[in-house]
């Protein structure tokens, strides 16, 4: 297997839970390097390794990251107005899921792994991953109603 077909893959799982582009290249590197360093890792379950790698860098650096105060005043801007609302509501939501729940939503459409590989991520089977992610679904679906009716 060559893991470097996987490297835009842990990238974009990087990004997606890093604001900024250079920490999440950063942390991508390291998460290769910490893969290298460990020859057992390499195997049939590489990808599995390669997540569960970046998943621990993604938290710890968030830990160390201050929290950012939100501007007094929010721009007006009319364009993508309807765009933006409703990017700030899915957040909102998504927010509100547990993080195990909320990571298996980024796997499955942010990184676009399939259900297969997300499932062997948390070691357990394709059945009950994918009725997982119907189930997160349907809560996000009716969560982001409720959010839209306010």
């Amino acid at each position: 297997m060559d893991i470097r077909e996987h490297y835009d893959k842990i990238f974009k799982y990087c990004s997606s839970r890093i604001s900024s582009r250079e920490t999440a290249e950063d942390i991508t590197q390291e998460t290769f390097l910490r893969f290298l360093e460990h020859p057992e890792y390499q195997g049939k379950h590489a990808l599995q390794y390669l997540y569960t790698i970046a998943r621990n860098l993604c938290v710890d650096t968030y830990r160390k990251q201050p929290e950012e105060e939100l501007p007094e005043e929010i721009p007006d801007t009319h364009s993508g107005e309807s765009e933006w609302i409703d990017r700030i509501a899915l957040r909102t939501v998504l927010d509100r899921l547990p993080p195990e729940d909320r990571e298996i939503i980024v796997l499955r459409y942010v990184s676009e792994l399939s259900v297969a590989d997300i499932a062997r991520i948390h070691g357990v089977s394709w059945f009950v991953m994918n009725r997982r992610i119907k189930s997160v679904l349907a809560e996000l679906r009716n969560a982001f109603g409720k959010e839209g009716e306010h």
